[in-house]
């Protein structure tokens, strides 16, 4: 198959990933931009055909462009999600499992101290408007573990007594989050100063009223301000409050399968990232066992 006949299957992978797949619609762009990126360069270094030779080719240039392990793993995920829709539907093409992923480096992950913490919840402080929804946005990240897209979709009409979210997540699933006491007393507050009519839970505040859903790059700054403000030099992200909520449930002894579920992991390695961060027995081990054969030397 060449890669007109190829480029001619995009408009059914879309439908396929919507209907069979029941990707979101900011899945389905970002697979079909990352289709599209491929097959326009292999158009450009005339080549005529999805073989190893040429998806090779396209890899040696993602690494020459310096491009990531991670990003570079993620072009071949989506080549490699194509290619078994062509194999489904039965059209002769290139074995999907061929195309190896590369070992990406295990991910450092950044997690404030319980004192930073502490203080990184508290810097959202006041009584106006903003500094409400802010502490209510910062105490909700880190009571539910959400991702910031997730956060971003919520509604107003959440039962604060009942302190239980249903959350749509990838993939259309639908799990349940849970408020903390400091989170449902802050959504409360947030909730009973709004004077607007926007269904959505967390909102930008404008000097015009016109008030719209908050969008992720909308949390990212009301995260980064408080980390700055509160005298953090770690680098803190929607995503590290996500963090923090799995690291917080392990320390206190929860089940990892429970955290999978409440993090709406797929797969259970997702959520093994976090076990490395909390063994507190290695560390045990360690202090009562090692250099003990050795002669005080201090």
């Amino acid at each position: 198959m060449d890669l007109k006949q190829i480029e001619s299957f995009l408009p059914r992978f879309e439908a396929y990933l919507r209907l069979e797949k029941n990707k979101s619609q900011g899945t389905i762009k970002v697979y079909l931009s990352r289709l599209k990126k491929i097959i326009d360069w292999l158009k450009t270094n005339n080549f005529t055909s999805l073989d190893e030779e040429s998806i090779f080719k396209f890899r040696f240039y993602l690494d020459k462009k310096n491009i990531s392990i991670k990003t570079q793993s993620y072009y071949l995920i989506t080549l490699r999600s194509f290619l078994r829709f062509l194999k489904k539907k039965g059209y002769e093409v290139l074995d999907p499992e061929k195309i190896e992923l590369p070992k990406i480096p295990e991910r450092e992950i950044n997690i404030l101290t319980d004192e930073e913490l502490d203080r990184f919840l508290k810097s959202a402080e006041g009584e106006d408007l903003k500094s409400l929804r802010d502490r209510a946005l910062l105490e909700t990240l880190f009571s539910t573990g959400l991702r910031v897209s997730e956060i971003c979709s919520l509604n107003r009409d959440i039962d604060l007594k009942k302190g239980e979210i249903p959350v749509k997540g990838k993939g259309g699933k639908i799990r349940i989050v849970f408020l903390s006491p400091l989170a449902k007393l802050y959504l409360k507050k947030y909730l009973e100063k709004r004077t607007d009519n926007n269904p959505a839970l967390f909102i930008n505040l404008s000097k015009n009223k016109k008030f719209t859903r908050i969008t992720p790059r909308g949390v990212q700054k009301i995260i980064k301000y408080y980390a700055k403000k509160s005298g953090i030099l770690k680098k803190i992200t929607p995503h590290t409050l996500r963090h923090q909520f799995a690291t917080d449930l392990l320390m206190a002894g929860a089940d990892l399968r429970a955290i999978q579920l409440l993090l709406g992991h797929k797969n259970l390695q997702t959520t093994q990232i976090y076990t490395h961060l909390t063994n507190k027995e290695l560390k045990e081990i360690h202090r009562a066992f090692h250099g003990k054969r050795r002669k005080n030397i201090l």
